[in-house]
Parts: C-alpha cells; sequence; structure tokens
C-alpha cells in the first residue's frame, strides 16, 4: 500500500564525523531505554560489540570497538573476554574476530524466517535466468539488511552476502523500502541520516531525493545508476505481503559498463516484477 509522501522540509540533522552504524543505533537504543528497569544495559553493550565485527572484514582491536561505540576500554575488555570464553570471539593477530559459533545465532533466523526460505529458490532461478546477481532487502533500523542472495560474481568492491547491511537512501532496495514509510518514520529516518556522497552521482539535494521517492511510490520500481558506487546499477522493486503492505525488496545488481539503463528496464525489470510477485504470493 502507497504511503503518503512526506512534507518537503524535514529537518536536518548535523553530520557526524563519520556514516553511522549498527552499532551507533544500538547506542542510542541503549540510551534511550536507560530508564527501563527490565532493559540490561550489560547485555545491551555486548550485542553493540558484537555488530561491530560485522563492520569489519578483519580482526577488530579493543581500541577500535572502544572508539567506534564510545564503550570504555574496561568494559570493552570484559565483554570480549565473556565472549571469548562462551565461544563467540577468539583472538587473532592484535585483535580478535568471530569464531564459527556465531553461525548458530543467524542460521536460526534463516531457518525460522518464512519469507528468507521462500525466497532462496527465487532468487536462485532469476540468477539463472538473467545470470546476475540479485538480493531481498529489508529495512533494519536505518539500513538495507540483505536476508538473502544469489550471486554470479561479485560486481562491488565490497562482497555481498545475507547478513550484510547498506544504507538505504544511496540503494534501489533502500530507496524502496524508504518510499513505503509513513511519512513520520521517513522523516524521522532523513533527520538522522545526512545524504552524503558516496560518488559524485549521489543524489544529495533533499528536494531532488524526496521527488525520487515520490516516483518510487508511484512506479514501484528504483533505479540507481552509480550512485553507491562508481561501475554498479541496480534495480528493484518491493515485495508485497498478501495484505499489499511493503515486506521487502528484490533487486537485481550489474556492472554499468556492461548492461545499459534501457536494457535495465526493458528486460531485466519485467523478470524482477515476476519473481517479485511469485515471492509475495508464497508469504503467508
Amino acid at each position: 500500500m502507497s504511503a503518503a509522501p512526506p512534507s518537503r522540509r524535514p529537518k536536518r540533522a548535523p553530520a557526524p564525523p563519520q556514516d553511522r552504524g549498527l552499532s551507533h543505533e544500538l547506542m542510542q537504543q541503549i540510551q534511550d531505554n536507560q530508564g527501563d528497569p527490565d532493559f540490561m544495559t550489560s547485555l545491551g553493550r555486548g550485542l553493540v560489540v558484537l555488530s561491530v565485527f560485522s563492520q569489519h572484514p578483519r580482526e577488530v582491536t579493543m581500541s577500535q570497538i572502544s572508539t567506534e561505540t564510545g564503550i570504555s576500554r574496561a568494559a570493552v575488555r570484559r565483554v570480549l573476554y565473556t565472549l571469548e570464553k562462551l565461544g563467540y570471539v577468539g583472538e587473532q593477530g592484535r585483535g580478535f574476530v568471530l569464531l564459527p559459533r556465531v553461525l548458530g545465532i543467524g542460521g536460526a533466523y534463516v531457518a525460522s524466517s518464512s519469507m528468507t526460505a521462500a525466497a532462496q529458490p527465487v532468487l536462485d532461478a532469476l540468477r539463472d535466468d538473467l545470470h546476475e546477481s540479485c538480493s531481498l532487502g529489508v529495512l533494519d533500523g536505518d539500513d538495507v539488511l540483505y536476508v538473502a542472495r544469489a550471486e554470479t560474481v561479485r560486481i562491488m568492491s565490497i562482497g555481498l552476502r545475507a547478513g550484510s547491511r547498506l544504507p538505504a537512501y544511496c540503494t534501489s532496495m533502500g530507496r524502496v523500502l524508504l518510499a513505503a514509510l509513513p511519512r513520520d518514520t521517513l522523516e524521522s529516518y532523513l533527520e538522522r541520516n545526512p545524504l552524503r556522497p558516496r560518488t559524485e552521482r549521489t543524489v544529495t539535494r533533499m528536494e531532488d531525493f524526496l521527488e525520487m521517492l515520490d516516483r518510487v511510490r508511484r512506479d514501484g520500481i528504483s533505479l540507481v545508476d552509480q550512485e553507491l558506487e562508481i561501475g554498479l546499477r541496480s534495480i528493484a522493486v518491493p515485495v508485497h505481503a498478501r495484505n499489499g503492505t511493503v515486506v521487502g525488496a528484490l533487486n537485481i545488481g550489474t556492472q554499468a559498463g556492461r548492461i545499459s539503463l534501457g536494457v535495465m528496464q526493458s528486460q531485466l525489470l519485467p523478470r524482477l516484477r515476476q519473481a517479485a510477485q511469485r515471492l509475495g504470493n508464497l508469504l503467508h
């Protein structure tokens, strides 16, 4: 179902020194719940520390975690000590890495999620049909969270997989999901997330961005041309539950030098929409 467009002048938050990440969002949530007697702050900090590992492909040092989260080094040391004793992290080089035991947590979500279970064969069939990488994403906090993916070859400088996170405002799936938000929720998102340029093509003017979301909401398609990373084009459509609500976004990503925007719209888009409808029909 379509949501009403937001007002044209959302408040802009001052730009933080670096992009917000999951750890920053979790720390804010911890602060927001400080007055709740049933809220376990120590457990929250442990989850914040775990979230930092998702943002780094290699080992993470105690100093890095403390700097990125604002948690004291002493508290970070205790969290890492506990996680190490429980078998979730281990020392490597000058820092710490996740150990295979954490897969049990993520695997439990994959096994229990009807949408993820239904999506994988749909994505596999779409990839085999078009020979292009495709993904299913949902909005988690301020990011797009990849919950399923079928890949041909790597098309980005970073590897994408289930569990990967990308900014919502400059990605095709993110814009589909943002366009479906209620007006007040979207305005809150824009207050927290300045539209920073990821490349020289990134849309950063608020008026242009809101007009673009209007088109995404109206047409049910988002096409992003090298706004996240030069050389990458992506097209996404919403996945609707049977009651009409947007529950996710399905996309195809390709190399800009190999497939034109016209081909993406004329050849990839119809197959992508068919796959999204098929997935929506499978959802309870």
